[in-house]
């Protein structure tokens, strides 16, 4: 289900909403400038670490620019137009995952965001590989330990994950 004068983030969500099977799809609509990648980049600077940051930037000069300024210009809309605290309440397994942060010995699956910008906690689950647990995590926290953003991530139900 594609609405005209939504973003892939919102159209995901909207097809989501509206009880699609369908696994929703970040697409692709029109490349990006770079332009729109530093905005991006200021939207997510509390979602995605600094060493990561940095390591996109250089991507964003190199051979595949375009995917990476695409990419940051994606996320930041995701980002943008998740769920916020409590709406995903009573949803249980049926809550869409919408960002996934790893490092070698943990995952940790967001399904909402706090309301407020400069609050950077989340809700989600968190798997330390003996079984994920539901409860509020805090990006800052996550980022502060070297913990990536997943960038290849496309956002799924809690069950399958």
């Amino acid at each position: 289900m594609t609405h005209a004068n939504q973003s892939p983030a919102q159209t995901n969500k909207t097809a989501l909403r509206a009880g699609s099977s369908d696994v929703p799809v970040i697409g692709k609509a029109n490349p990006k400038t770079k332009l729109e990648a530093a905005s991006a980049v200021h939207k997510l600077r509390g979602f995605i670490g600094r060493q990561q940051l940095v390591a996109i930037g250089e991507l964003c000069r190199g051979e595949e620019r375009q995917f990476f300024i695409d990419k940051l210009v994606e996320l930041a809309e995701l980002v943008g137009s998740m769920p916020v605290t409590y709406e995903t309440d009573g949803q249980g397994a049926q809550a869409i995952v919408w960002l996934h942060y790893f490092t070698p010995g943990g995952d940790w699956y967001i399904t909402e965001r706090d309301v407020l910008d400069e609050q950077l906690q989340a809700f989600g689950m968190a798997d330390l590989g003996c079984g994920g647990e539901l409860g509020y995590i805090s990006i800052v926290e996550l980022l502060a330990c070297g913990v990536e953003l997943d960038l290849h991530w496309q956002p799924r139900s809690l069950a399958v994950v």
